[in-house]
């Protein structure tokens, strides 16, 4: 019960026990406590300083890193337009270069049957022409018999030529 009540010895005991522990604690103890709070709070402080400089750098990157995708689109849009107008002038040239053939292949074509048929016309000319020529030796051959058999044998070729 006497914790309840404490005496006066027991209070002077403890309050120069406290005053004892104060005294070391300041002496000793508090400076290097205050001293690591200080430090501590320093380093907190500092870390939330550095905290804050990456975020403002990641604000920076990020930023940075938007501008350069935004580059890379740009330029691969503009490949792309480069390779479809490449591709269109391609195609445009090979069209081009398809009805230029087929225009010279069309004309030699022409050239070609105009020669076959000038060809044909000489071949036809010159069968007519020698056919006149063995009708008038045939001619010539019966003249020189009998005047009358001559007209009746004309008269008989020139039927025939009319038939073929």
């Amino acid at each position: 019960m006497e914790l309840v009540s404490p005496g006066i010895g027991l209070i002077f005991w403890m309050t120069l026990a406290f005053g004892v522990v104060l005294y070391i604690l300041g002496k000793f103890a508090w400076k290097p406590i205050l001293k690591s709070l200080k430090d501590r709070e320093n380093s907190i402080d500092q870390a939330l300083h550095e905290a804050d400089k990456a975020r403002q750098e990641m604000k920076a990157l990020k930023f940075s890193n938007e501008e350069l995708m935004a580059d890379a689109k740009e330029e691969r849009d503009s490949l792309l337009k480069q390779a479809r107008e490449i591709k269109e002038k391609l195609i445009e040239d090979a069209r081009v270069k398809a009805n230029e053939e087929a225009n010279r292949i069309i004309e030699s074509a022409r050239e070609t049957i105009e020669n076959e048929k000038m060809a044909a016309m000489v071949d036809l000319k010159n069968q007519i022409a020698r056919l006149s020529i063995e009708i008038a030796e045939k001619v010539l051959e019966h003249e020189l018999d009998d005047k009358s058999k001559q007209k009746e044998y004309v008269d008989l070729l020139i039927k025939k030529a009319n038939l073929n």
